[in-house]
């Protein structure tokens, strides 16, 4: 068999395989430019079966680009609440602001807009546009890798793989491939390519791809102050450009600080402390309740109404809080 005849038989094998065990995505019933974007962003470091809720609440809050372009930026960083790595709604919307209505169709255009690395605008030229692109993510990486036993010129062997005739059916079944069945424990039993998989032939699946050697964790231990007055609570937004940049937050400090406000305050009680992760942090903090006598301004933080608070993107860990507040405020 030549080359290029096993390299059709092995296209059509993943084909097959794709159409009978794809799962059922709503961003895979003939979606728009602008869905295929969204959903393509949020599956970044989110597993699907999570994505799939934020996805038909964002879609129903957003139902259009034109819609995402008008909300505010609290509205847009509310929305995506929970799915971490913040920057990412940030650039949706200001990506969303500059496309004018309509998702772009050219490669250099794409690439010119807040948030578009390679990954997503191969993915938007192929899945939403229907082009010949390449759109490697971490499970595309594991296949290609393993496949040829090789690291080098990832994106060029995925391009070779896609054939002219709907590139893109191919391109999003090496993507399921990753994630069903070319795991980081790969099951290659089940696997379409197994024949031609040279780093199966040599036994070797568990040297691709290289592992990276992963940023140490840096341990936080922080001291919250919910501080409450009339009905209202003090909170501060993040500046753009920090981890947590544009979300809120509680007034915090680390542990072994004090607190320094220009407020007569009193202590009520502590609430159970609270573990959560972000970016190369973990972090535990220790949520306390002050009653502030009364509404004194504090430079960089804004009292909020338990009414409007709600609907403000909280930091998770910060969220968290939040609900054991007004679930306990509810309870009396």
């Amino acid at each position: 068999m030549t080359i290029y005849a096993k390299m059709l038989s092995m296209i059509d094998a993943l084909k097959n395989w794709f159409l009978q065990e794809k799962r059922d995505f709503p961003w895979r019933n003939n979606p728009t430019p602008y869905e295929v974007w969204i959903s393509e962003v949020m599956l970044q470091q989110t597993q699907a079966s999570v994505v799939v809720g934020y996805f038909h609440r964002w879609m129903k809050k957003f139902p259009t680009l034109s819609a995402l372009a008008r909300a505010s930026q609290d509205e847009v960083m509310k929305a995506w609440e929970g799915l971490g790595y913040y920057s990412r709604a940030r650039n949706l919307h200001a990506a969303a602001q500059l496309m004018q209505g309509k998702v772009p169709t050219e490669r250099t255009q794409l690439e010119q807009l807040p948030g578009f690395g390679p990954y997503t605008v191969g993915a938007v030229l192929s899945f939403a546009h229907h082009q010949k692109a390449a759109a490697v993510d971490a499970n595309v990486k594991r296949v290609i890798s393993r496949l040829y036993a090789s690291e080098e010129d990832i994106t060029g062997k995925t391009e070779s793989l896609l054939p002219e005739k709907q590139p893109w059916v191919v391109m999003e079944a090496l993507i399921e491939l990753g994630a069903l069945v070319c795991q980081k424990k790969p099951r290659c039993h089940e696997c379409p390519l197994q024949k031609e998989c040279r780093a199966f032939k040599q036994g070797i699946t568990d040297l691709f791809p290289s592992k990276k050697k992963m940023a140490p964790i840096t341990k936080l231990e922080r001291r919250v102050a919910v501080i409450g007055s009339r009905g209202a609570y003090l909170v501060r937004q993040e500046e753009v450009g920090k981890v947590m940049g544009g979300l809120f937050l509680f007034p915090y400090v680390e542990k072994k600080d004090d607190w320094d406000f220009p407020l007569e305050m009193k202590f009520i009680t502590h609430l159970p402390p609270i573990e959560h992760g972000f970016t190369r942090y973990r972090a535990i903090l220790f949520p306390e309740v002050w009653q502030a006598k009364n509404q004194q301004e504090v430079e960089g933080h804004r009292w909020v109404s338990k009414l409007e608070i709600k609907d403000l993107p909280f930091a998770s860990g910060h969220r968290q809080i939040l609900q054991k507040v007004l679930h306990a405020s509810t309870a009396h």
